[in-house]
């Protein structure tokens, strides 16, 4: 049985429908709702109603008899301050043509217990400021274009792996407490104005020729 009344309730066929507030969750997992004149009835949230439903809300009941009567609406929320929209299982937000916008004035939060999965031909986000948490990310995109004016990257581990890789810029500076290596096939340095090697115990060595050619060369 669906629904219980506590008073006088309709007969066994004939349809209900009314207006009634919530009064709260049931422990069978229906919803408590009180009718204009008193009566409790008990119900299920009707599929179309994706409008989590809170107690003291308004709401419409509707149904053929009344040991079918579900929750159809959320007709006036006691606290419309705040709402949330619910389904049982999977929910697929979509259009079949045209795009879907979400806009909000405040904060847009999206939140996964599991997996966030974002494909689409285009992106586009809007935002002043944003943040994202993610234990594992993991990006894959035919090109990616990217305009800031800072980026600050800290990691412990940072490895690039490229077939070819530009960097152009006016300043540079980089500082290894350690050691810094390079391993290349051929090494080109070149620079328009001075080149300064400094360390305690410096070395060049060469396994066949090492040449050193200028204008005038000073030693000691």
């Amino acid at each position: 049985m669906n629904v219980v009344a506590l008073r006088a309730a309709p007969g066994e066929h004939t349809p209900v429908h009314f207006i009634g507030r919530l009064t709260g969750p049931l422990p069978d997992g229906q919803l408590g709702v009180e009718d204009e004149q008193g009566l409790a009835w008990s119900c299920r949230r009707a599929a179309s109603c994706l409008l989590a439903p809170q107690p003291g809300d308004t709401v419409m009941l509707s149904g053929p008899d009344r040991f079918r009567v579900y929750l159809i609406a959320v007709i006036e929320q006691a606290d419309a301050s705040a709402s949330r929209i619910d389904a049982p299982g999977h929910m697929t937000l979509g259009g079949a043509e045209g795009s879907v916008s979400i806009e909000s004035a405040g904060d847009v939060r999206l939140r996964s217990g599991g997996a966030l999965d974002m494909r689409g031909e285009r992106w586009d986000v809007q935002a002043e400021t944003g943040h994202c948490h993610v234990d594992e990310l993991r990006v894959t995109a035919r090109t990616v274009d990217a305009t800031t004016g800072r980026l600050r990257v800290v990691g412990k581990v940072f490895e690039t792996v490229a077939d070819r890789m530009v960097q152009m810029a006016r300043n540079a500076l980089r500082m290894v407490d350690e050691v810094d290596q390079v391993r290349a096939g051929h090494l080109d340095c070149k620079a328009t104005q001075t080149v300064r090697i400094h360390g305690r115990h410096t070395t060049v060595t060469g396994k066949e020729l090492v040449k050193v050619d200028a204008a005038q060369i000073h030693m000691g």
